[in-house]
C-alpha cells in the first residue's frame, strides 16, 4: 500500500512513518496542505487537520471535489463539529491523538476492504417522488437539482432507498455501508444521517425509529 502522509509535526510525522514502514506500507510524506493537494496519487491518504497552510478540512474538501481516494483524518482537535465535518466531507475515518499504529494500521486495512469490496447496485435512476437516484452515475438530484453527496452519504440513501419505508436496523447499515463488526465512533451513522437530512433540505426523508433504526420516507414533489 502507497499511504501519503499529510503531517507538519517532524516529532510525529517521522515516528509513524517508521512504524508504517514496518508493517510493509510506503509512505510519501508531505508537511502542508498544498503539497498534499499536488502529490502523487496515492492509495490512501492520512490526513493531519492542524496544518500550516491549509486547513486539512479543506484540504479534505478539495481532495474530495476530484477524487475517492481512501481518507483517514488524524487530528488532536477535540471539537466534535471538526469530525463531523470531516466525515460530511467525505473522510472514511478519523483518529484521535494519540493513537497506536497498531490500531491506525487496523483502521487502514478496514477502511481498504470497504473500497475494494463492490457493492451490487440497480441500473439506471430510481425515482422516489422527487428524489432520483442514478445508479450508474453516483449522483442524487432533488426536484432536478443535483446535490452534492459524499461516498459514505451516498451509500447510505442507496442503502435506505433499497426497500423505502422499511425500516433498517442500525447494526445492518453499519455493516452494509462501513464494514462487518464495525468498530469506529458510536455517532458516526448518526452524523452522516444528519447530513445527508440537511442536504435533503428536510429531516422527513429519513425517519429515526429509536433503539432500531432508519427508514426512508418518501416525501411529497
Amino acid at each position: 500500500m502507497r499511504v501519503l502522509l499529510v503531517e507538519d509535526d517532524d516529532s510525529i510525522a517521522e515516528p509513524l512513518a517508521d512504524g508504517l514502514k514496518r508493517y510493509g506500507i510506503e509512505v510519501l510524506r508531505v508537511a502542508t496542505g498544498m503539497a498534499a493537494l499536488t502529490a502523487p496519487r496515492a492509495e490512501m491518504v492520512l490526513l493531519d487537520l492542524g496544518l500550516p497552510d491549509i486547513d486539512g478540512i479543506e484540504v479534505c474538501r478539495r481532495i474530495r471535489r476530484v477524487d475517492d481516494v481512501p481518507l483517514i483524518m488524524l487530528t488532536a482537535r477535540g471539537d466534535e463539529a471538526d469530525r463531523v465535518l470531516g466525515l460530511e466531507l467525505g473522510a472514511d475515518d478519523y483518529m484521535a491523538k494519540p493513537f497506536s499504529v497498531r490500531e491506525l494500521v487496523a483502521r487502514m486495512h478496514a477502511v481498504g476492504r470497504r473500497v475494494r469490496v463492490p457493492r451490487p447496485q440497480s441500473r439506471g435512476e430510481q425515482v422516489l417522488g422527487p428524489l432520483v437516484i442514478d445508479h450508474r452515475a453516483k449522483e442524487i438530484r432533488l426536484r432536478g437539482t443535483l446535490i452534492p453527496f459524499s461516498p459514505k452519504e451516498y451509500d447510505l440513501l442507496v442503502h435506505l432507498a433499497a426497500d423505502p419505508g422499511a425500516v433498517v436496523d442500525r447494526r445492518a447499515i453499519l455493516e452494509a455501508v462501513w464494514e462487518p463488526n464495525f468498530f469506529g465512533r458510536g455517532k458516526t451513522l448518526d452524523f452522516h444521517v444528519a447530513a445527508v437530512r440537511r442536504k435533503l433540505g428536510a429531516p422527513g426523508w429519513i425517519e429515526t425509529r429509536r433503539g432500531v433504526g432508519f427508514r426512508l420516507v418518501v416525501q411529497p414533489a
